[in-house]
């Protein structure tokens, strides 16, 4: 094993996770899968293993596994909400986080985990984004999606549209721009093209249709503009996805979930990753659930993990940017 690799967390046991770590892992070539190491439990991954013929071997002169066992994993009913796989879950998680804060990993890789399943378990967070803050020690992180083509990076995510009205300010905005930036650069973007996206339609319409465009967003794009970041907007959100996906910009700045997971899924939904910006250690995911229709069946695909796997590599061989 890599003296620090990258680990894949395998994710709620009852849904598709274990079936594409599979997949993706038996598709890469056998030098790339040394940097590997996959965080759960050795019966759920060598039935995935056998349910989808990939003839993999975990443990010594195989994949290394990093096993966690947790009570009536093994028999965590598939697709169904269950607080034994949400706790697994959960546990596999945390030792991916214990890692990588002693630096025994580089970027953690997630498989997805099922909210009503960790929440049965006692862990009641949002999901991964709200767990990996607890477990950064409050921490704020911010969620980006990247594509091929269009990354967008979200100013709200899980919350209710009224309260992502509330999370459109001056400070939130500009937060969320200053994180995108520096991602980017981090990636080797000397000056990052960044779209900021209206709230309203057609940015408010001067007040005519709501005055968070010109009260909160306008300013915060000014603000980072005097600091120096290359930030455009607000600009109206049924157009500014169009213009970053034909290569005006580099990110844009969504203001809510939908706004963002919407369009990057239209139009990259096999290849874009979840990444989560501005923890103390890096984190990268599958863009999809647990699919509990129709995991088990040897049907998930694993396209989406492939490039998971393939982002976390780039983010753990990446700088960082102060």
């Amino acid at each position: 094993m890599s003296k620090r690799p990258n680990v894949i967390t395998m994710g709620d046991p009852a849904g598709v996770g274990p079936e594409v770590i599979c997949k993706a892992l038996a598709a890469l070539p056998a030098g790339r899968r040394s940097g590997l190491a996959v965080i759960g439990s050795r019966p759920v991954l060598e039935s995935a293993n056998r349910l989808c013929k990939t003839g993999l071997t975990f443990g010594e002169h195989g994949v290394t596994l990093i096993e966690i066992e947790t009570d009536g994993v093994a028999d965590a009913p598939a697709g169904e909400v269950s607080a034994a796989a949400g706790e697994a879950a959960y546990q596999y998680v945390v030792r991916a986080v214990d890692m990588a804060k002693m630096g025994e990993a580089g970027c953690i890789v997630t498989a997805p985990i099922n909210k009503a399943s960790l929440n049965a378990a006692g862990h009641n967070y949002d999901g991964h984004t709200g767990l990996l803050s607890h477990l950064a020690g409050g921490i704020k992180p911010f969620m980006l999606l990247s594509s091929p083509t269009l990354s967008t990076i979200h100013v709200s995510a899980h919350v209710s549209m009224a309260d992502a009205i509330k999370h459109c300010t001056t400070n939130n905005v500009l937060d969320v721009i200053r994180a995108g930036d520096r991602h980017l650069k981090r990636l080797g973007i000397c000056k990052p093209r960044i779209a900021v996206a209206g709230l309203n339609p057609h940015c408010g319409e001067g007040g005519l249709f709501g005055e968070e465009d010109d009260r909160e967003i306008a300013p915060a794009v000014a603000a980072a503009r005097a600091e120096g970041m290359d930030a455009t907007g607000p600009l109206s959100g049924d157009t500014v996805f169009a213009r970053a996906n034909q290569g005006e910009f580099d990110l844009v700045v969504a203001q809510y979930h939908d706004q963002g997971h919407a369009t990057v899924k239209l139009i990259a939904f096999d290849t874009a990753v979840n990444v989560t910006v501005g923890l103390p250690f890096d984190r990268c995911s599958v863009d999809h659930g647990t699919a509990f229709d129709i995991a088990w069946r040897g049907r998930a695909d694993s396209t989406n993990m492939l490039a998971a796997i393939a982002y976390g590599r780039k983010l753990a061989a990446a700088k960082t940017v102060t």
